[in-house]
């Protein structure tokens, strides 16, 4: 019996100064990227995202990025950047059915939807678009220092969060984070970006969420 591919699968993918990158990610894992500003770790999520011309391919469970509709291969595979865009006056009317948790797990309250967009805060903002992207079911999560706007204990709120989704629908994580703590936290792999190409790490004072 032929072995299933892996969930998300990376083949050569380069977008300016970025890549060739090829990886291979099963369900459920996380992988976490560090490296220093512009060299190019939002190129590369937005390339898996296929948001972006590119070279080489993103495969889902075996099947290429050019063969799927691009608004679906959009909703599974979720890119949070790391400013949101929000295109209607409140905050509700960007949510459609159920979320996928309560307000109350990322420090919010159901009032937040009857609010303007425009009063949020940028705190209040990363948290909402995390909320919004979790609403779609994604099987990948491309996250952009999804946390970098929050204080620890919001921080601590979303990672909770996102492990729970993690473990509950087997997705695949791609997180990109400057924090070493956190990576040690959340990553079962952590590469950094070098020249621009990926080099594995060794993931130092690992923890592991509750």
């Amino acid at each position: 019996m032929s072995k299933a591919p892996p969930l998300l699968q990376i083949n050569q993918l380069q977008r300016l100064m970025i890549g060739p990158v090829s990886l291979a990610v099963e369900e459920g894992d996380c992988l976490c990227i560090s490296g220093p500003s512009g060299s190019g770790k939002s190129l590369l999520l937005r390339a898996i995202a296929d948001l972006d011309t590119h070279t080489g391919e993103a495969c889902l469970r075996g099947v290429a990025a050019s063969n799927i509709p691009a608004e679906t291969w959009r909703r599974r595979v979720g890119l949070l950047p790391p400013e949101s865009v929000w295109w209607l006056p409140r905050v509700g009317d960007h949510f459609r059915g159920e979320l996928p948790v309560t307000l109350e797990h990322i420090g919010l309250t159901a009032a937040v939807m009857a609010q303007p967009v425009a009063q949020l805060s940028s705190g209040e903002k990363q948290r909402l678009a995390l909320m919004r992207l979790l609403s779609n079911h994604p099987e990948v999560l491309l996250l952009d220092e999804p946390t970098a706007n929050l204080d620890p204990e919001n921080t601590r709120r979303i990672e909770a969060v996102i492990t729970e989704y993690r473990r509950v629908q087997r997705a695949v994580i791609i997180w990109v984070s400057h924090d070493q703590t956190q990576i040690a936290r959340v990553a079962d792999r952590y590469y950094a970006v070098s020249d621009g190409t990926l080099e594995e790490r060794t993931i130092e004072g690992r923890q592991w969420l509750n």
